[in-house]
Order: structure tokens, then C-alpha cells, then sequence
């Protein structure tokens, strides 16, 4: 698909846009490398399984360059350069890419928060596509909060059960949307196979249970553009890379996020 000023405005004012279709052509490819993941998966492999005895939520990290469903998706598609474009961006540097599966007639209810936080980097330039291989209808997608990634805040990381991913953290806690959704502008769209989301790290965002008899199959991936830093937080960040040596406000680089946009195989040819 081709990005317009349209999608332009809406990610800089909202900090989320949907792009219909975008990547469609590699939706059956990446449908087959969540089974072959979930097979096989990394050491970064979360599993939610609810109290109740409903079905699981599997999460994976880090698996993009594992298996070549997502490769074909990250390296062939235009994602790189509606990256770019949308973060008004010379280049698009892949970050990571998060899996989550959902299945039917789980209760896991995704909190409201931000990604940022939970991130070993910074900057203005950032954006993560969260792809459907499901339909999903508007009662169970993903929401967000309109303008909040342009709040100036990084709110306090907290996992599922709702306590601190870092001790001693005193940050803001994330505002209890559920209880004045009324007070905020939020967004969420019916969404099929091959749409997606495109967001910034900063934007508030939560997501509900599927209590549906349909999965709800995700795979979202994460892009910094050209003033990404790294940043030291107060422990492990989600996801951990603990044999990466960083230093704190160091350009953020390095093998494992490399550069997609432009494509520099072709420059150098």
C-alpha cells in the first residue's frame, strides 16, 4: 500500500492509524511460522494461562529472523519503508517483533500501557505495526488512546498481574482508563487478516480478552528511526537482552537491530 499525508497526519496527531490490507499477500506465511513457533519456542517464550482454566495467551520475542513466515513478512513486505515514512524517518531499524496468540475462550485481559517503558531504547522516532492473521471484529481488538504517546510522560511498567517490572520504580502509574473511558478519545477498528495498526511506543493501549470461539493470532513488530537511543532502565526490560553491553544515551545499533530502510544491499550494488 501506498502511504498518503492522510496516514501521515493521523500517526503524528494520534500516535495510531490503521492501514487496510497492508500486508495481506503475508498473512498464510505467517499463520504457518505462529504454529511452527509455538512448536518451537525461544527462551523468551511467556505463556498466560488464566486462573479460571481457560485457554492459553503463548507470547514469543525476538523470533522475527527464526522462522521464515516472519522473516518474508519483516525483510519482503514495505514495512521498513512505511516505517520510515510514517515516522518521518531516514532509515527504519528493526527493534523487535512480538508474537501473541490468543486462543478461544481466553480471559487474559491485555492492561492499558505504553511500550517505552518496558524498552532498553528512546526516542521520537518509533512506531509498531500490530497485525491481525485473525478477523477480529471491533468488541475484541486492540484500542488506543488518541494524542497520549504526545503527553510527555513515560507511566510505570507493570506486568499482567500488576506488579512492578522494576523495583523502586516511581514513576506515574498508567491512569485507570476502564473506570473514565469517557475522558478520552479511543480508538479501535474491525480489522481482517493482513491490516494493521501502526503505533508509537508512547501511546496508551490495552486489549481485551478473547472469549470468542475464534484465535486471535498477533504478530506485532517494533522500528526506531534515526534518533534512537539506548536508554538504562532499573532492571531486565521486556524483552531482555542480557548479553547486549550498552551505554546509556549511546545511538542505538548493533547487529541485532539492523537496518532495513533504505535497503543497503541494493545502495552498495
Amino acid at each position: 500500500m501506498e502511504i498518503t499525508s492522510k496516514h501521515k497526519k493521523r500517526f503524528s496527531a494520534d500516535g495510531a492509524v490503521l492501514l487496510k490490507g497492508a500486508f495481506s499477500e503475508f498473512v498464510e506465511d505467517a499463520q504457518n511460522a505462529i504454529e511452527e513457533n509455538i512448536k518451537n519456542p525461544s527462551w523468551r517464550e511467556r505463556t498466560y494461562k488464566p486462573d479460571d482454566g481457560g485457554q492459553a495467551f503463548f507470547q514469543d520475542y525476538v523470533v522475527w529472523n527464526k522462522f521464515d513466515g516472519y522473516r518474508n513478512l519483516v525483510k519482503n513486505s514495505k514495512m521498513a519503508s512505511i516505517a520510515a515514512k510514517l515516522m518521518n524517518s531516514n532509515t527504519a531499524r528493526i527493534f523487535h517483533d512480538h508474537i501473541l496468540v490468543k486462543e478461544p475462550g481466553n480471559s487474559v485481559v491485555t492492561p492499558w500501557h505504553q511500550d517505552q517503558p518496558y524498552y532498553l531504547c528512546e526516542g521520537e522516532q518509533t512506531i509498531s505495526f500490530w497485525v491481525p492473521l485473525d478477523y477480529i471484529p471491533r468488541e475484541r481488538t486492540i484500542e488506543y488512546i488518541a494524542g497520549s504517546h504526545a503527553w510527555g510522560k513515560n507511566f510505570k511498567p507493570q506486568r499482567f498481574d500488576g506488579t512492578d517490572l522494576f523495583q523502586g520504580d516511581k514513576s506515574e502509574v498508567v491512569p485507570d482508563v476502564a473506570s473514565m473511558r469517557d475522558q478520552f478519545d479511543i480508538l479501535g477498528w474491525e480489522m481482517n487478516p493482513g491490516d494493521a495498526v501502526a503505533f508509537h511506543f508512547r501511546t496508551l493501549h490495552g486489549a481485551p480478552a478473547n472469549t470468542s470461539k475464534i484465535r486471535r493470532r498477533v504478530i506485532s513488530v517494533r522500528w526506531v528511526g534515526d534518533d534512537a537511543i539506548y536508554a538504562k532502565r532499573l532492571g531486565p526490560t521486556s524483552p531482555a537482552f542480557p548479553d547486549l553491553k550498552y551505554k546509556d544515551g549511546a545511538p542505538f545499533e548493533g547487529d541485532e537491530f539492523p537496518i532495513l530502510f533504505p535497503n543497503l544491499f541494493f545502495i552498495i550494488r
